[in-house]
Formats: C-alpha cells, structure tokens, sequence
C-alpha cells in the first residue's frame, strides 16, 4: 500500500498527456529500446527480442497516430556490434575486433557478456533507414576507431557470386553475405574531447562524409 500511494499521483492517461502538450506546441521524445534487427518482426528471426523496436511502434507504444511523428533520428555507431547469436556480416574474430571490443567497452550493462564487434555494415544501416524512416543519423563511438591505421566500411555483399546491396530475408542465405568494403585511412589523433566538426582530423571527416554520401542522409 505504502509504493501504492506514492506512485498513485503518476497514474493517468498517457496518450491523453501526450495529445495535450502536443496540442501546446511542447516537444515530445520517444526513446526506441534495443535495435532495429531484434525487431520481432522485421529482425533477423529467430535472433531477435519479444516486442517491435521499429520507430513505428513509438505510436503503438505511446497511444498516438503516426501523423504526430514529426521527425525519426537514428542513432548509429561507427562500427557494428551485436549481442548473442545470429547473422553478422562484418564480424571481426580476432585482435582488431577485441581492439574494438574494449575501447568501446562493448560489454552488456547488466550480465557484462561480451558484444560481438565489426566493421560498419552500411547495407544493415540503409536498411534500418527504409524500415524506421529516419530522416537524420547521429555517430555515437566515432573516438574508438581513433589509432587504427585503415578503417573499413562495409558497402556491400557478395552472395553466390553476385554483388547485392540489401539484406536477404533468409537466414539461410545470410549465412553466405560475404562483405564487400571500402577502404579508408585512419587517424592516429585522440578525438574524444574534440567538439566541433571542423576540428577532426581530415582522415575522420572524410569517414563521416562517406558514410553520408551512401547513405544520402545527414549526420546531426
């Protein structure tokens, strides 16, 4: 009864709070939980979580209609990871992939497991775009990748011969991507303290700039 009474005042109408601050111009944040392929639905089955994690079940989640979405921002580091088994492309097994590992402190927050670590899989991001409608990216752990001496980008597949730039809806053929990647320089400079754009190394702007370039969205 004691937790009861203190969490009593909390209790309301969610969708109906939401559908008034909207109708006051206040601005509303939905924070999507977990990523977009654990999606139960449109995820890499059976890997996946119990829930939608698509931006679209934000309207689901909160009671409001899609129309009140003003705007979806995805949130990508500047390499690939995964928790647990299932399909990863770009997977690093050995010393570059336990570099990014620590650097990035890729450790679940709760059991501590180990993530898997990997190159950036643009085909897996152009591919959450389409499914999310972002609009705008921002790069998150862009200063792990600081010291290694060539950066790779994953830009697209090679499956049974033939170069595809999607993600097969089979497990099965999953299995057999063999990832094609785009070469880069790395920085020897530690940037985690640099704030602004225009003080990165050129080597780690020209990283951002072909990220965009493929991906044909901005980075906020």
């Amino acid at each position: 009864m004691k937790y009861g009474e203190y969490l009593k005042p909390y209790l309301t109408d969610v969708s109906k709070v939401i559908w008034e601050a909207k109708r006051r111009n206040k601005k509303i944040l939905f924070e999507g939980a977990q990523g977009t392929f654990l999606d139960i639905d449109h995820g890499t089955y059976p890997y996946v979580t119990s829930s939608n994690t698509l931006a679209g079940n934000a309207c689901c989640g909160a009671g409001i209609g899609p129309l009140e979405i003003d705007m979806v921002l995805g949130v990508v580091k500047a390499y690939t990871t995964r928790v647990g088994e299932g399909p990863f492309p770009t997977e690093l097994k050995d010393e570059l992939g336990d570099r990014l590992r620590n650097g990035g402190f890729e450790f679940g927050s709760t059991t501590g497991r180990p993530r898997r670590c990997g190159w950036l899989d643009l085909v897996l991001v152009k591919t959450a775009i389409r499914l999310n409608s972002i609009k705008a990216l921002a790069l998150t752990k862009l200063d792990v990748l600081s010291g290694f001496e060539k950066l790779k980008i994953c830009v697209a597949y090679e499956y049974e011969g033939k170069i595809i730039d999607y993600l097969p809806a089979s497990l099965i053929e999953m299995a057999k991507l063999k990832p094609i990647y785009k070469e880069l320089p790395g920085w020897k400079k530690d940037i985690k303290n640099i704030k602004k754009f225009e003080d990165l190394p050129d080597e780690t702007k020209n990283y951002i700039k072909t990220i965009e370039e493929y991906l044909k969205i901005p980075f906020i």
